[in-house]
């Protein structure tokens, strides 16, 4: 009770804030780009999904997702409730439990992967000292340069076993000057999770490594859509950073989709990305409107297409079928789209 009580009260304050800077929300909402980003990014998500489940549906991944972001954005649990409602509803599409568990795994890996990686373009970018572009035009070539780099880096990672080993002994030495235990097998277990990723992908893995990049890709350019429209120009690597920060803090399972988390975090980012305060505010709370509020009744909708075309599907019990689902305990499914 106690959760629900809460998760209620964050969500009724994100709505009076919501309702209160309303008109400027309009205003931005004027242009439709960041409508079709955040639709292109959903997209990419059921194609990673698509491909990890070896199902050809459209409409049962599609469905699947939508429902599982938002149960598991409203009912305590976080990412295992997205993922163990997600999970019945595919095997109610049909798809067998064994590679619905696989292939939700393999789609989690590869998702969260993408995020982590972000911030090794941006940080570079700075250090290097990218110029601000002078344009929305310059952003977006930028943009798809820097997410080609990083499906290139993902398709070396998937062809060859050195650049993840690499990966893994610079995060045990990172862990070990941080923390007093290092796991001494991180690079067995990563390179063990690429070969679950690759497995599930089968021959199609890279359109996986491009669909998984181009699911944060699309939302971050809706990111930058929403500052274009309040006339902001910030660096793009460092509101990459920001954007990759948000990604992370929206994981988080304690509130409902990182409710408060990703809001503070992002503004506060944005802040140091050179944005100004009231319009980082403003572009923070439009972007959560897109990412966080308006897929929840699209769940809805969801949720009555599929027992239509599939029959009712009760809600799962416990979370055995979080766990058979694949997603990790304590972490939040990349169903979202936070």
């Amino acid at each position: 009770m106690r959760q629900w009580i809460v998760r209620g009260v964050l969500l009724a304050a994100a709505g009076v804030s919501l309702y209160l800077l309303a008109p400027g929300l309009i205003a931005i909402f004027g242009s439709w780009h960041e409508l079709k980003n955040l639709a292109v990014s959903f997209v990419s998500l059921w194609e990673v999904q698509r491909i990890a489940l070896r199902t050809p549906s459209w409409f049962a991944v599609g469905t699947s997702q939508l429902v599982g972001n938002a149960m598991g954005s409203l009912i305590p649990g976080g990412g295992a409730t997205a993922s163990a409602f997600s999970y019945r509803y595919l095997v109610t599409a049909g798809v067998s439990p064994s590679a619905a568990g696989a292939g939700m795994t393999a789609s989690f890996l590869a998702t969260t992967s993408a995020v982590l990686a972000l911030p090794v373009l941006a940080v570079p970018a700075l250090i290097g000292g990218v110029a601000t572009p002078k344009g929305l035009l310059q952003t977006a070539y930028i943009g798809i340069a820097a997410f080609a780099l990083v499906v290139g880096v993902g398709a070396a990672a998937m062809l060859s076993d050195r650049p993840v080993l690499w990966a893994g002994r610079a995060t045990r030495w990172v862990m070990s000057h941080t923390r007093r235990h290092a796991s001494p097998d991180l690079p067995q277990r990563l390179l063990a999770q690429r070969n679950q990723v690759r497995d599930a992908f089968g021959d199609r893995w890279l359109f996986g490594v491009t669909a998984a990049v181009g699911k944060w890709g699309f939302l971050y350019a809706a990111l930058i859509c929403v500052l274009a429209a309040l006339g902001s120009r910030p660096n793009p690597s460092r509101v990459l950073l920001a954007f990759t920060a948000a990604s992370l803090l929206g994981m988080i399972p304690i509130t409902p989709g990182g409710l408060g988390f990703v809001e503070t975090g992002l503004t506060g980012m944005l802040a140091l990305a050179g944005v100004g305060a009231e319009v980082a505010a403003v572009a923070t709370l439009a972007y959560r409107l897109l990412s966080f509020w308006l897929p929840l009744p699209a769940g809805g909708v969801a949720a009555l297409l599929h027992r239509r075309r599939y029959g009712s599907s009760s809600p799962p019990k416990g979370s055995s079928a979080a766990v058979s689902a694949g997603t990790p305990s304590g972490s939040r499914s990349t169903h979202s789209t936070a």
